[in-house]
């Protein structure tokens, strides 16, 4: 599955909620006014893209609808696509160019931090470069070994403390380790914290301050992970977030798994903040980068629906499911009954009969003058064989009745 079948397949759930309702919309109206226009917003903000998103979306839909004097409400959806890709912007993917590159990971409990933090160091060490994991989540149990699992599986170094240890200690000896060891890239974990605990705030704003200190003159990325089913909750906990650490970018997890994924266009627009990665998935390559057109034309997708698994085939692919059909159809050729001449008949037959039980329906009965002859099943190519057994049978039969009869006359 490339790339954009899976962000795809990963909006099937927002594509059938929104899109769906979207078209209904359209067929109820013969003309569009503001009833129609008050309808589409209600939508929108059911849709989790926000009141004050939709609001701007209905305001520039507007002006469109003015500007090119569109009457007709199924002309309707095309601009709608055009307003939220240029909402959405240009893409921006995180920046490794200057090594180490240090990405700080944060966000609450349950969003997914560890697993995109997992799948990042899979992805880098893939791309052929050397990956440090720092595990400063040092306050939830077992987080320190559940990272150690996911570092094992990518291949990656790992920095961690003992348990309850100063989780900017832990920060700061990772970075300080991966420019000694010339580490192209330096992945921290944090605790997961719940936005309106102070405490754990603080915390986070000391972690930053020696992040931003240590990674000098290199590439630094702050990430948000936000769970997408939140839906509008997500917003909020991305702006308290935000007040305290220098976000560059969020990652969007569970995206395959709701309906909101509509959410990505109001934290884009509200915050300016990109999202850089969606969580499409449980595997280790379903964490893709976040390209704003696919996202768009996948929301938007109507004339070719993927069969509703929304996979298209590559021209590799076709070729291959091609040539297994082929090799299909020449294995079952090979297959087919062989041609049998005279001088192999008497084992096939002896074969057969082994594997005939007693109890076979299929038995051959003998024609008589006073019985009707039993209407017999067609056998396809292997009729000839059953012939032969029948044959057999018959030929076995009379020699039992003459010798019966000998012993008779004697």
């Amino acid at each position: 599955m490339n790339i954009f079948s899976k962000i795809a397949a990963g909006l099937k759930k927002t594509k059938d909620s929104m899109m769906g309702r979207l078209e209904t919309l359209m067929n109820s109206f013969t003309k569009i006014d503001e009833e129609f226009f008050e309808e589409l917003e209600e939508l929108l903000i059911t849709c989790d893209i926000g009141v004050e998103t939709s609001l701007d979306i209905c305001d520039k839909l507007r002006a469109k609808v003015k500007e090119k004097g569109i009457k007709d409400p199924s002309e309707i959806k095309s601009e709608l696509k055009e307003i939220i890709a240029e909402m959405l912007g240009e893409d921006k993917e995180i920046d490794t160019s200057n090594k180490p590159a240090v990405i700080l990971v944060i966000g609450v409990n349950g969003a997914g931090k560890t697993t995109t933090i997992g799948k990042l160091a899979a992805r880098y060490k893939n791309d052929g470069k050397s990956v440090l994991v720092a595990a400063a989540d040092t306050f939830r149990a077992a987080a320190i070994d559940q990272l150690q699992v996911w570092a094992e599986r990518a291949g990656a170094e790992i920095v961690k403390h003992a348990e309850g240890s100063d989780p900017a200690a832990v920060v700061f000896d990772a970075v300080t380790a991966a420019k000694a060891r010339g580490t192209d890239v330096v992945i921290c974990d944090t605790a997961g914290r719940l936005h309106n605990k102070k405490n754990l705030m603080d915390e986070l704003k000391k972690i930053s301050r020696i992040v931003h200190q240590q990674a000098e003159n290199c590439s630094l990325e702050t990430l948000l992970v936000l769970d997408a089913t939140t839906g509008q909750n997500a917003v909020n906990q991305a702006k308290l977030f935000s007040e305290v650490a220098e976000i560059t970018g969020i990652v969007l997890t569970k995206l395959d798994g709701t309906a909101k994924g509509g959410i990505i266009i109001s934290i884009h627009r509200e915050l300016g903040i990109p999202v850089k990665l969606v969580g499409v998935g449980e595997k280790i390559d379903d964490l893709q980068d976040f390209h704003a057109r696919d996202f768009v034309d996948a929301l938007f997708e109507t004339e070719t629906d993927f069969d509703h698994n929304y996979e298209r085939l590559t021209d590799e692919e076709i070729t291959e499911n091609n040539e297994e059909e082929n090799i299909s159809e020449e294995i079952t050729e090979e297959n087919a009954a062989p041609e049998f001449t005279e001088n192999n008949n008497d084992e096939i037959i002896t074969e057969t009969e082994e594997n005939i039980s007693e109890n076979n329906d299929e038995t051959v009965i003998e024609k008589t003058e006073n019985e009707e002859v039993p209407k017999k099943k067609d056998h396809g190519k292997f009729e000839f064989l059953f012939k032969e057994i029948t044959f057999g049978k018959k030929k076995k039969a009379d020699e039992i009745s003459e010798s019966e009869n000998e012993s008779e006359d004697k």
